[in-house]
């Protein structure tokens, strides 16, 4: 986040200085980190992906009455095609309702503490969240620090954050046009001057190179401004794309189409404050789990409101960067052969296999020779959004942010635990299957329970912790 203003946590800053780093030296300066950046990742970069294996609706299009009807369900009725459910009748089901009832007590006993335990708050989310009453919504900022604990602090911290979103957005999403008729009294320069006589001849008014919309140069604010024309056009191709089983995010409604809206100016500003990174293919799925919860709180200060920056647009901008801050080296083609790189992350994945399976390992590396870069590159660097349906995604983050190791550092060992965890739960049809059926099997991973996967992600052993700690040092 910005530095004062949106706080980004130390070790993204470290790690990748010209590119998360511009959220921290704050907006004054990005003209001369946008210039200082030697690394260039290629905009529109295509990772693999697929639909989606959940049930649901199709994307068509939707009234007014369904989003009302939403914003009542709070969760449509496709997220819940896949939620695992315990039988209505016998004890099973009675004990599983009581530990739910028991979990939501806990939690809202939590976060409504002048202070909040953020351990607890960790342990509580790790179980699962409930999905009504904006409790995810508020329980996930915690987690991404993006709340601090202390409760008075919530309210002067949501206004400063929101205000500089504003402003970020007029910094750098208007044309220099736009602005300078926003900012009021400056005039564009195809204004007349004041103090042009009425009946006489039309006077030009000097326009500086810089000023002018044809402007080459690099100092130019139109130059600047049209530099990132295409990295606008990939993000307008992937919006449709976003959950298209989902009529929160496609159709053309009125409402799915200002979802839409709000998605990509979070990407588009994200681009152009990480000139490094800029956007890779695959970031609208991961923003729009955080964008679906916070949007969809019932609490309508923290909800879509008609505000010139929705504030679920600007709580999602600010945790979407601290979300992306633990694995942003993996979208930069020039540290993957680094220790931050992917193929150092996959390659804790395969030590944690081994570690905890040496036969499914050695089947799978050496015998049928599928490698974890097959199936696990968009595992990964797409947090599991692309494996799973929107439901089970909300219910793997709750997990992800849950993680134990630390709650403002990294969910990345809970993620390849889980990731392990998918392989162990696939292993007789993995031992059983060759290089063609496993590949496909990996990358159209099946239908599971969510809740038993976790499980066994919890109880896979850690024996790779000391090549992991060696890592992030």
């Amino acid at each position: 986040m910005l530095k004062g203003k949106l706080k980004l946590p130390d070790k993204a800053r470290r790690v990748f200085p010209d590119g998360l780093g511009s959220l921290v030296a704050g907006f004054d300066e990005k003209a001369e980190e946008d210039g200082a950046s030697d690394l260039v990742f290629e905009s529109g970069e295509e990772l693999e992906t697929i639909q989606p294996n959940g049930y649901g609706s199709s994307g068509g299009e939707s009234g007014v009455e369904d989003f009302e009807e939403e914003r009542v369900e709070r969760v449509e009725p496709d997220l819940r095609v896949r939620q695992p459910r315990p039988e209505r009748d016998g004890p099973g089901s009675v004990m599983a309702a009581i530990a739910a009832d028991e979990r939501r007590s806990d939690l809202e006993y939590e976060v409504n503490q002048p202070e909040v335990n953020l351990e607890k708050l960790q342990r509580i989310a790790s179980l699962g969240l409930p999905d009504g009453g904006g409790l995810r919504a508020t329980t996930w900022k915690l987690l991404l620090g993006y709340l601090p604990p202390s409760h008075d602090l919530w309210e002067k911290e949501l206004t400063e954050n929101r205000q500089k979103y504003v402003k970020l957005k007029e910094e750098l999403l208007l044309s220099p046009s736009e602005l300078a008729r926003k900012k009021g009294g400056a005039m564009s320069y195809c204004d007349p001057p004041a103090d042009s006589a009425i009946d006489g001849p039309l006077k030009r008014r000097e326009i500086s190179p810089e000023d002018h919309p044809l402007s080459l140069g690099k100092a130019s604010v139109w130059h600047q401004y049209f530099q990132h024309t295409e990295i606008a056009e990939q993000i307008d191709r992937d919006l449709p794309r976003t959950h298209p089983d989902l009529k929160f995010f496609s159709g053309e409604s009125s409402f799915s189409r200002k979802h839409r809206e709000a998605l990509r100016n979070i990407l588009l500003l994200f681009a152009k404050l990480n000139p490094a990174i800029r956007y890779v293919q695959g970031m609208n799925e991961v923003l729009a789990p955080l964008y679906y919860v916070f949007s969809t709180d019932p609490n309508e200060q923290n909800a879509v409101s008609d505000l010139p920056a929705a504030n679920a647009e600007a709580d999602s901008f600010s945790c979407f960067v601290r979300l992306l801050s633990d694995s942003v080296d993996h979208f930069c083609e020039q540290l993957d052969n680094s220790a931050v790189g992917i193929l150092a992350t996959l390659s804790r994945l395969s030590d944690l296999l081994k570690a905890n399976d040496e036969e499914l390992w050695r089947h799978l590396e050496c015998t049928t020779q599928v490698k974890p870069q097959y199936y696990a590159f968009r595992w990964i660097t797409l947090l599991l959004t692309q494996e799973f349906n929107f439901q089970c995604i909300m219910r793997i983050w709750d997990s992800l942010l849950g993680n134990p190791f630390g709650v403002q550092t990294t969910p990345q060992d809970m993620l390849l635990k889980i990731c392990c965890a998918m392989l162990l739960c696939m292993k007789s049809r993995l031992m059983s299957g060759d290089f063609v059926a496993n590949l496909k099997l990996l990358q159209h991973y099946p239908e599971i329970n969510i809740e038993h996967l976790l499980q066994v992600a919890r109880d896979i052993s850690s024996k790779s912790s000391s090549y992991r700690l060696s890592l992030s040092l």
